[in-house]
């Protein structure tokens, strides 16, 4: 009878264990990672898209309006420094060239005549001076008034020269005019556009009112990409720095880039955070082949980097520099570190964890918490 309730109670135990064994918690299934070292790099980003840009651009008009009697470029042709691109009508202002220049020949040929007149009166003065020194044949009088003649054609030269230069002056003003009419390359580049067409009427753009440039000028020689970054990550960033460029219509990232420019100042827009611009500069041709001024681009200034550093990804760590460490019970447990170096993959552990210590990365995953048994996802 005793063996009979032995087994009894035995039986019952062992399906009470049974049941309570099903009942148990599962093991939550996570994904981890094992520290090791790697490479880690402090980066800044721009915080809104950035633009690639030629290295100088000018929009081109003339300083005078008037109607288009030359346009000598079209749409992709290569110009040269001072080569004309444009020219408004100027007939009239290029007839008073003319018409100075006449007046300087005029002018010189006067002054010659008044110059020969001065030194003929003067050797006239000569003679009765010395007539009325030595022989006394001529008046006091006389050579008084030869005298006065001799230094009143004297003026007279100098006047006459003084007008050459006049005249010459007057060239100079009528030639200028005609430079306003006329639209010249400032640099060496490429016309990227022309909005304009023979006999139209073409004007400077009006103080504060922006209107179409007759000619769009771009230098291609170089390119930079310019791009706004937050006022409190700029002040880290020197000229002279690393950085890479990602563009949109392109998949690799171009690393040959410098900072060659930080904005002096803050840009302050309505209903957005302040920023600095700041420009990379690509030094590496390879880099700069099929780029188009206008792209949409991001850079990432490089401030510090570590080749060979224990590291661990962005995605298992927590608020206040946590992680969720893997016991070797499979259990978990809330460990803190001090960070060091981070960007937006890794971040340096400077202590608090070791290399070879297996952390969760799935996070988020519902159920995963501190003293939660779980099991590493393969």
């Amino acid at each position: 009878m005793k063996s009979k309730t032995l087994i009894v109670a035995t039986l019952l135990i062992t399906i009470a264990a049974l049941f309570f064994y099903s009942r148990r918690p599962q093991p939550v299934e996570v994904e981890a990672y094992s520290l090791a070292e790697g490479e880690v790099r402090a980066t800044v980003a721009n915080t809104r898209v950035g633009t690639v840009k030629a290295c100088r651009r000018a929009y081109l008009a003339p300083a005078t309006g008037g109607q288009v009697a030359e346009l000598r470029v079209k749409e992709g042709d290569k110009v040269k420094q001072g080569q004309v691109l444009l020219e408004v009508w100027n007939q009239d202002l290029k007839a008073q060239v003319v018409l100075q220049k006449a007046q300087i020949n005029a002018s010189r040929a006067s002054a010659e005549q008044a110059c020969q007149l001065a030194g003929g009166a003067e050797r006239e003065a000569a003679r009765m001076t010395q007539l009325q020194k030595h022989k006394n044949v001529v008046s006091v009088e006389q050579v008084d008034k030869s005298v006065t003649g001799g230094k009143s054609q004297r003026a007279a030269c100098r006047a006459a020269q003084q007008a050459i230069e006049v005249a010459e002056a007057q060239l100079g003003v009528a030639e200028a005019a005609v430079q306003r009419t006329l639209v010249k390359a400032p640099f060496d580049g490429t016309v990227a556009e022309v909005n304009a067409e023979l006999g139209e009427f073409v004007t400077p753009s009006p103080p504060g009112i922006p209107t179409l440039p007759p000619i769009d000028l771009l230098d291609v020689s170089c390119l930079t990409v310019s791009a706004p970054i937050d006022e409190v990550d700029a002040a880290s960033i020197k000229t002279g720095m690393s950085a890479c460029v990602s563009l949109d219509a392109f998949p690799d990232k171009r690393c040959s880039g410098i900072v060659t420019r930080v904005a002096p100042y803050v840009l302050e827009k309505e209903k957005q955070a302040r920023t600095v611009e700041v420009e990379v500069t690509l030094r590496d041709p390879k880099d700069l082949a099929e780029l188009l001024p206008g792209y949409s681009a991001d850079i990432e200034v490089l401030l510090s980097q570590k080749e060979h550093t224990l590291r661990l990804p962005a995605e298992a760590i927590l608020e206040n520099h946590r992680v969720l460490l893997i016991a070797e019970d499979n259990v978990l447990h809330e460990q803190s570190f001090q960070p060091g170096l981070s960007n937006w993959s890794f971040t340096e552990v400077l202590s608090g964890l070791k290399a070879g210590d297996k952390v969760v990365t799935s996070v988020g995953k519902e159920g995963v918490a501190a003293g939660v048994t779980v099991r590493v996802k393969p």
